[in-house]
């Protein structure tokens, strides 16, 4: 049975392992390649497991330690062709790249790119089908929830689900004038309210998991991501059965099983 492993989630960096013991998929390599395995091997993870490491987009918070935990592992590193382009001098000489473009199978599941409007070249996100058949979806660095969005995670068992900044602290908070802009652009991320209501969209749809994701340590806290989506889905999803939880910056253990 796959589980979801929530290692690391924040605008500081972000990895996150999806399969079991036995084998399966790292999403993203955005702290050292000693931490990565480090909450592997708490989590029960061996290094063997990861039999692919699959990349959402360029920036640092999701490949700081690429280069060194791909060469380690020896482990394909699997993005779209936008993706590699940007990651061409950032890989160690002979290692395996794999250009995705729709779905391919990997450590026993289907992993299926969508585009995403975030300010990177080939930016994604990523649905999981399991060998158990179950769905799971990385959705983050969203900027906007688009169409193509929303009919690639509709329906999946399990959601991480961006939830970046709070408005307020944004606004009132240290970042320069562009910065800010460009955190609320389209081409940015997802305030807590867009979370929301698209996590009501998503439960809606028969998703039962939502890990609020990609907390912003500057603009966010996990306290108002949680009240404000907390609120989007009440009265919403009144008799719908589902649990809200916040990935961690940096987990000490634990899954989420869908």
């Amino acid at each position: 049975m796959a589980k979801f492993y929530p290692l690391f989630s924040s605008s500081s960096g972000n990895a996150h392992f999806i399969g079991s013991e036995k084998g399966g998929i790292l999403i993203d390599a955005g702290v050292s390649c000693k931490r990565i395995l480090s909450a592997l091997q708490s989590n029960g993870i061996p290094e063997k497991a990861v039999r692919g490491i699959f990349i959402t987009h360029t920036h640092s918070d999701h490949i700081s330690g690429l280069r060194v935990l791909a060469g380690k592992l020896k482990a394909p590193v699997i993005a779209t062709p936008g993706t590699l382009a940007g990651l061409a001098d950032k890989l160690p000489e002979g290692l395996y790249r794999i250009p995705l473009q729709g779905s391919m199978a990997c450590g026993g599941m289907e992993v299926t790119a969508f585009p995403t409007m975030h300010d990177a070249p080939g930016s994604c996100g990523f649905r999981v089908h399991t060998a158990d058949d179950k769905y799971c979806a990385v959705c983050t660095d969203l900027g906007v929830v688009t169409e193509e969005v929303r009919q690639a995670v509709k329906g999946c068992d399990m959601v991480l689900l961006e939830a970046n900044y709070d408005p307020e602290m944004l606004v009132n908070g240290p970042y320069p004038p562009p910065l800010k802009g460009r955190i609320m652009s389209d081409h940015g991320h997802l305030s807590n309210g867009d979370s929301g209501a698209f996590a009501a969209e998503l439960v809606q749809s028969g998703t039962t998991r939502v890990l609020l994701g990609h907390l912003s340590p500057h603009n966010n806290t996990p306290l108002l991501a949680a009240q404000t989506v907390k609120a989007a889905l009440a009265g919403l999803t009144e008799g719908v059965d589902y649990l809200l939880g916040i990935a961690p910056a940096a987990s000490e253990g634990g899954a989420v099983i869908f």
